[in-house]
């Protein structure tokens, strides 16, 4: 978590209360507080009311947690009637960062920094580590979330799970089904899993039992079946935590989460041990054919108050970092939109305003989904981009990449015909840039030291490809007969074939294809691998050949071959045979030759003066190694990758 330069509002907002918090320094939380949502007319009414009680503090950066999908800049609750824009909203508080998420992203976002004591288990099953997580909770609605391991981190689900509709398991959830249809003609897990959902349980068996029943609240029914003084009250909760379990179950199988389901919300923490006691876990449990899957699935109850700061503070920092807000000169991109708003026109106004509120989806989104995010035309966001200075849209985005991270975006841009030569120039780099970034991150250590270590061993190393790809195995043969290595390429199939029939045991087939279902060469691998050679493939993952190599080195890039030539894929297979041609050199410790041998004259053809030639006017031609004994025939390290000028 990043330094604070200043305390920051955390907010959980529901459809009940709303809960405020200070956050004065990483994980230490003060000034709790916890205002009923009725007692406040709108949003900002209710944030005033705490920023009022507070001390002298200046707040800078703020996250929000609230229980409704967030999707734009326009926030309207489901289950209460505030409603805002984030961006108006972070201008009259007069924040700087003004984060909101859903409240069930940020529990799950909560969840790997939770410590021990903060979860309950319920039943059995194993955590498997850096695996998909569920995150399931009832509250004054149902929230569903997840979270996905990647690299370092984990990427939380905006997810709605709680809107799926309601599955009975028996008789008498279907009785309640029947019962809910009554009222509404859409029953989700939510209707039952909340506290509006006990309510609506507790009428339908009272419904079904012949009883009137007294209107009891959520509260209520909670109580009396926790004292087991009210048998119907019992029945209710047994029911909801059937029910509950059979939605967790669902989540479980739907992610694959095998890191375990974490149960948050209002109503289930209140259960306390009855809840590990209730069919819950059985439910779970129950799912028919895959019933042992659930069983190796481990489930916990959220027993920290605090999770869902913890998660939005989690976001906020994130955010914080990858926007370099704290430490950023006022001068950046986002700076400039926000104070240049008023120069602007109403429409190019709506453009900034759209990229003030969400500049991630701006980076990546295309031209027409930004005009219809900001409900204007097209040529409306190009002017926008133009009043800042910039070219277009593809020299904004650039600019605006650099603003919120330092670095170039790794996205993939469009090449359209309206494009200007700057805009084309700048998506063809920009695209190929992307792409061996992403490259860089499939490379695999292990495998390339064995390919390395297979070419180092190698008597002869041939090199096939066919089409546009031939140029890469040209290439890869110059680089390597430049060692002094036995070496040659084939880019006909017919010589492909006729080739990989003479190789020998100690010899190396290396086969290069962006599919790696070209039938010619599979057949290639196949003559190889019957000869006992040694096979490296430069193609891609879960492919054919892939799975035949003795060492695969992937490159997952994908081309419509059907509109246009290979451009990136040959340019990152390219890439890797250098790679594989300077582990070679340094496995080598490869000497530098003199320039004058490398790169002006084939050292076959350097011109020898003897005393005879002089005599005659006629000068002979030995090979290199006869007149330089002592200089190995080998190009140097620095030189493997800047070579034009022989190329």
């Amino acid at each position: 978590m990043s330094k604070f330069d200043s305390p920051r509002l955390i907010a959980d907002i529901g459809g009940t209360f709303a809960r405020f918090v200070v956050e004065t320094a990483p994980g230490r939380y003060e000034h709790a507080s916890s205002l009923r949502c009725a007692d406040h007319s709108d949003f900002y009414a209710a944030v005033t009311a705490f920023l009022t009680g507070l001390p002298s503090l200046t707040i800078a950066h703020a996250a929000v947690a609230i229980a409704n999908p967030v999707d734009g800049d326009e926030v309207r609750m489901v289950n209460y009637h505030w409603h805002f824009s984030i961006e108006e909203m972070r201008q009259r508080l007069n924040f700087d960062t003004l984060v909101v998420v859903n409240d069930f992203t940020a529990l799950a976002m909560a969840v790997p920094r939770l410590a021990p004591h903060e979860l309950r288990r319920v039943g059995g099953g194993a955590m498997r580590e850096n695996s998909v997580t569920g995150v399931i909770g009832a509250g004054s609605g149902l929230g569903v979330s997840g979270l996905i391991p990647a690299n370092d981190g984990w990427v939380a689900l905006g997810a709605e799970g709680g809107h799926a509709s309601v599955a009975p398991h028996d008789e008498r959830e279907l009785t309640v089904l029947r019962y809910a249809w009554r009222q509404f003609p859409h029953v989700s897990f939510e209707r039952l899993l909340s506290g509006p959902g006990l309510e609506l349980i507790y009428r339908a068996l009272s419904d079904a039992a012949g009883q009137s029943g007294v209107a009891l609240t959520a509260p209520e029914i909670t109580q009396r079946g926790l004292a087991n003084t009210d048998p119907l009250c019992r029945e209710t909760i047994d029911l909801f935590c059937s029910v509950l379990g059979t939605a967790a179950g669902n989540l479980a199988v739907t992610l694959g989460a095998t890191g375990g389901i974490f149960i948050g919300g209002g109503i289930v923490p209140r259960l306390g041990t009855y809840f590990d006691q209730s069919p819950f876990r059985a439910r779970f449990e129950d799912k028919g054919r895959f019933s042992d899957y659930l069983r190796a699935i481990p489930t916990y109850v959220i027993t920290s108050a605090n999770a869902t700061f913890v998660g939005a503070s989690a976001i906020l920092d994130s955010q914080l970092k990858l926007r370099n807000l704290d430490t950023r000169p006022r001068t950046a991109l986002l700076e400039r939109v926000r104070r240049g708003l008023v120069d602007l026109t109403p429409a190019e106004r709506r453009v900034g305003n759209y990229v003030l509120a969400h500049p991630r989806e701006a980076l990546n989104e295309p031209i027409a989904d930004i005009a219809a995010g900001a409900a204007v035309s097209q040529p409306t966001v190009i002017r926008f981009c133009r009043s800042l200075g910039c070219e277009g849209l593809s020299d904004f985005k650039l600019r605006l990449a650099s603003d919120l991270s330092g670095t170039l975006p790794v996205t993939h841009a469009q090449v359209t015909n309206t494009d200007s030569t700057v805009e084309l120039g700048t998506k063809v780099l920009s695209n190929t840039a992307s792409a061996i970034l992403q490259v860089r991150e499939q490379l695999n250590s292990d495998t390339i030291t064995r390919a390395i270590a297979l070419l180092n061993g190698a008597q002869r190393i041939e090199f096939h490809a066919v089409g546009q790809y031939g140029v890469v195995a040209l290439d890869a043969q110059f680089k390597f007969l430049r060692f002094g290595i036995s070496c040659a390429a084939y880019t006909d199939s017919r010589l492909q074939l006729l080739a990989a029939a003479a190789l020998q045991p100690n010899d190396v087939a290396v086969i290069i294809s962006s599919t790696g279902r070209v039938p010619e060469l599979l057949e290639v691998a196949d003559r190889a691998r019957a000869r006992g050679a040694a096979l490296i493939a430069i193609t891609a993952s879960q492919s054919p050949l892939a799975k035949q190599a003795d060492a695969a080195l992937i490159v997952d890039h994908v081309e419509d071959v059907d509109t246009q030539l290979p451009m990136i894929s040959r340019i990152l297979h390219l890439l890797v045979v250098d790679i594989l041609a300077v582990g070679v050199a340094m496995s080598r410790s490869v000497t530098p030759v003199a320039e004058a041998q490398s790169e002006r004259l084939p050292m076959d053809d350097v011109p020898i003066v003897t005393p005879e030639s002089e005599a005659t006017g006629t000068q002979g031609r030995r090979k290199a190694r006869r007149a330089s004994p002592g200089v190995r025939a080998a190009t140097p390290l620095t030189s493997l990758t800047s070579h034009s000028s022989s190329d």
